[in-house]
């Protein structure tokens, strides 16, 4: 995913919309895909889900009596902890990625939602997706870049409706539902990507925390 290296104009501040769709979403136009829809991800599921019922016939095999040894299932186990490992480290290290890209731009501010990541795994359609995005991680990364680069980071309250109000007039969209990907208000007409919407909502929102 190479990108060119981009400074924002006038060091204006961004924000940033953090979804399943897309990872990170910014007002200043970068998108950053979601990594668990590459192909090199959904291959190393795949080999992951391979190599757990592979594991699991062999707990089968016991259980009906047949021949077992502790050190064939324990090397199976240790194939399946690596997979995981590789997993969690090309993850983390995406997030690491963005969050440098979006600090090289050097914006004056960054602000992002308070998201109630416990909340959002309740959702057992969601909470998979979710987990894997690592959002606490996002934040808390960016939350040290700020500090390191002396970049005023802002979080906006948990409430706050930053999808479903118009980025042109203020105008509330009372019902908005998530398969709603284009925002279209009804006071204007303006009609833009939903997540991008948000993330200019992020950007000027008034009511928020400095945490750098």
């Amino acid at each position: 995913m190479p990108h060119k290296e981009k400074t924002i104009n006038n060091h204006d501040g961004v924000g940033i919309d953090v979804g399943i769709k897309n990872f990170a979403v910014c007002s200043n136009t970068d998108v950053y895909e979601n990594i668990n829809l590459s192909e090199r991800i959904r291959e190393l599921e795949k080999s992951l889900k391979r190599q757990q019922r592979k594991l699991s016939r062999k707990y089968d095999n016991k259980k009906k009596g047949g021949e077992f040894c502790y050190k064939n299932i324990q090397k199976q186990v240790k194939v399946i902890q690596k997979i995981h490992a590789r997993l969690t480290h090309i993850r983390k290290e995406y997030v690491r990625y963005v969050v440098t890209r979006v600090v090289k731009a050097k914006p004056s501010f960054i602000t992002i939602e308070d998201l109630n990541i416990k909340g959002m795994l309740k959702n057992k359609h969601l909470a998979d997706s979710i987990r894997k995005q690592n959002f606490f991680y996002f934040r808390t990364c960016l939350e040290q870049k700020c500090k390191q680069n002396g970049i005023e980071l802002r979080i906006v309250g948990r409430f706050f409706p930053s999808s479903k109000l118009c980025s042109c007039c203020g105008h509330k969209k009372v019902r908005l539902s998530l398969s709603e990907r284009i925002f279209i208000c009804d006071q204007c007409g303006l009609e833009i990507e939903r997540d991008c919407n948000a993330s200019l909502n992020l950007k000027y929102a008034m009511d928020y925390t400095i945490i750098t």
